[in-house]
């Protein structure tokens, strides 16, 4: 009876932590408008979510010793996200992740202007994208329900775009789940701009950790790291990670497309084209964490923080140096409006656009 009270009483435990959530101020943006942290919790993660950018700004996860760490780099205050965020450390990217070249594209025979932010190139929505407004926010089963709505002629992007991003928390999976309309023909490709280091942010680099992609091709980049249009193989190249291999295995390779991205900075063409399917993984040998990426998307951009410099200090103080963290975002492909052979971005009225990704954790 004991031991049957016992597993009742920790079975009740559980209950009630799976599926907790909890909101708090998270200060104010300089125009006063306020912003709330969130933290989801199942029993063995926790992530923080800030209305401000929808960021991801703290997920802790066990390792193989049931030590929790906190794994995606970023800050600890507001007023660090407003003024230096220029890695989009945790944000929800829009209205358009990635880049378009020149900040320009065409659709239904008019060429839209996006201000550029990235030499010649529109980056991530333009300088002032998703990542940088504060999103509604409600509670859901698990986890919230951001909502933004997006004016027409926001950053260039024609249409008034209400976008709603649902963040879930159950066991060891977090979920985003996008979903979108429009009332005028438009472009659209969104994403999440987390840095993993599954050591712990601010625990040196991320060059040991084993990367597994299942592509078989990439689109090599032009000196703007705009696609050229190619689908390239992947096989002999330093681009083939359809086996597990560590990142730093060749990232400094004499390599023409390593060299104009610093190291890797590429959309992978996903074998899935498109089908919910695992996308990656990531091994940390240190931690034995291990992360999983599924998503419906076709494209997934695989950066490892070339242009972190170690002039950013981020939560509790840490420095991030030189490739302290990875990136992997779901996405379309880059400057696809610009590439009519690419999987199409278009959103038009009367359609939704609906996507999700899965980040699951777990040790090895």
């Amino acid at each position: 009876m004991r031991v049957a009270a016992l597993v009742i009483a920790l079975m009740t435990m559980t209950a009630g932590i799976e599926g907790q959530v909890k909101k708090e101020s998270f200060g104010k943006t300089p125009d006063g408008t306020a912003v709330d942290r969130y933290t989801l919790k199942s029993a063995a993660v926790e992530a923080r979510i800030i209305t401000f950018g929808g960021i991801v700004q703290s997920l802790k996860v066990p390792d193989k010793n049931g030590k929790s760490a906190d794994v995606v780099l970023g800050f600890d205050s507001l007023q660090e996200y407003v003024d230096g965020n220029k890695p989009y450390f945790g944000a929800i990217i829009g209205r358009y992740g990635n880049r378009i070249a020149g900040g320009k594209f065409t659709l239904d025979g008019k060429t839209f202007t996006i201000p550029l932010n990235d030499g010649t190139n529109a980056l991530h929505g333009g300088p002032r994208g998703f990542n940088q407004v504060v999103w509604r926010a409600k509670e859901v089963p698990h986890g919230i329900e951001l909502t933004y709505v997006s004016p027409d002629g926001d950053q260039g992007f024609p249409g008034t775009l209400t976008t709603v991003v649902r963040y879930t928390l159950e066991g060891k999976d977090l979920r985003i789940e996008y979903s979108a309309t429009t009332d005028r023909d438009t472009v659209l490709n969104l994403t999440n701009h987390s840095y993993f280091n599954l050591s712990g942010q601010g625990n040196g680099d991320i060059l040991g950790d084993e990367v597994k992609i299942n592509a078989s091709r990439y689109t090599p980049v032009d000196q703007n790291l705009i696609p050229t249009g190619e689908l390239a193989a992947v096989e002999g190249t330093p681009f083939d990670f359809r086996k597990p291999t560590p990142v730093g295995a060749r990232i400094n390779a004499d390599d023409d497309q390593l060299k104009k991205g610093h190291g890797y900075d590429h959309n992978w063409v996903l074998d899935s084209a498109g089908k919910s399917s695992e996308a990656a993984e990531v091994y940390d040998p240190a931690s034995g964490r291990v992360l999983q990426v599924f998503t419906d998307q076709p494209g997934l951009q695989f950066y490892t923080g070339n242009f972190l410099d170690g002039t950013i200090t981020g939560k509790e103080g840490k420095v991030y140096g030189r490739r302290a963290a990875l990136c992997l975002e779901t996405q379309h492909f880059p400057d696809s409006p610009n590439h009519p052979k690419f999987p199409s971005t278009e959103l038009r009225p009367g359609q939704k656009y609906h996507t999700v990704t899965t980040f699951r954790f777990s040790m090895r």
